[in-house]
């Protein structure tokens, strides 16, 4: 079984900010978020063989709150870094595997922009972005598609045996969700994936199924 997690907040998604590959820790609620999606994890029974993550900062820490005492290690296409130990609150002795493919999009020159006064151009792509193109200079959705795509088709087997983790991105994520639903079309890039949302995608013989939402935070207003 597949299942994929929305990072926690960070400052930057607070401020409404176009956060990008900038790499920012969780704030105080996103690791609040975090721990709150390991306990509710805890209480379905659902723990995790391996674990998966972006390597920035915010996907590693939400990460974290999903294992414990895990060991963050490189997959083959990183050729820098070294274990270390961490500890979180669920999934006892999960690693935590980081694989460029899970980062996310690559902005490009509006990384950091506010999404209160978007550019233009930016404005336009977001207003239907199955059918426009990203702005010059920012990753095109279909190469989000491509590289995740590619992720998942390389753990497929181990989500045939076992409860596999992604800690990643709201793009990114969308791009895996894209990849997976043959039919979507891109109905996931105007659907809203709140901080720590979680998706859950059985897999039998190395069959993917159809993406399903199982775990989203509720606001109180």
């Amino acid at each position: 079984m597949l299942y994929i997690i929305r990072h926690g907040e960070t400052e930057l998604n607070s401020k409404h900010v176009l956060q990008g590959r900038s790499n920012h820790e969780l704030n105080a609620k996103g690791i609040e978020q975090a721990m709150k999606a390991a306990k509710w994890l805890e209480s379905e029974g659902i723990s995790f063989s391996k674990v998966y993550s972006s390597p920035l900062k915010r996907a590693i820490q939400t990460a974290e709150c999903i294992t414990k005492e895990a060991t963050i290690q490189t997959s083959e296409c990183i050729t820098k870094g070294e274990a270390i130990q961490t500890s979180g609150c669920a999934s006892d002795g999960a690693a935590i595997v980081i694989d460029e493919r899970l980062i996310e999009m690559d902005y490009g020159p509006y990384e950091g922009m506010s999404l209160l006064k978007p550019k233009k151009e930016v404005l336009k792509f977001f207003s239907d972005f199955a059918n426009n193109p990203a702005p010059e200079g920012m990753e095109q959705l279909s190469d989000i598609v491509a590289r995740t795509g590619e992720f998942v088709e390389s753990i497929k087997d181990e989500c045939s045996k076992e409860n596999v983790l992604i800690s990643t991105h709201a793009i990114a994520m969308k791009g895996i969700l894209e990849y997976l639903d043959k039919e979507a079309k891109g109905k996931y890039w105007s659907k809203n994936i709140s901080n720590c949302e979680i998706y859950k995608v059985d897999c039998i013989d190395g069959i993917y199924g159809l993406p399903e939402s199982i775990y989203k935070i509720k606001k109180f207003f």
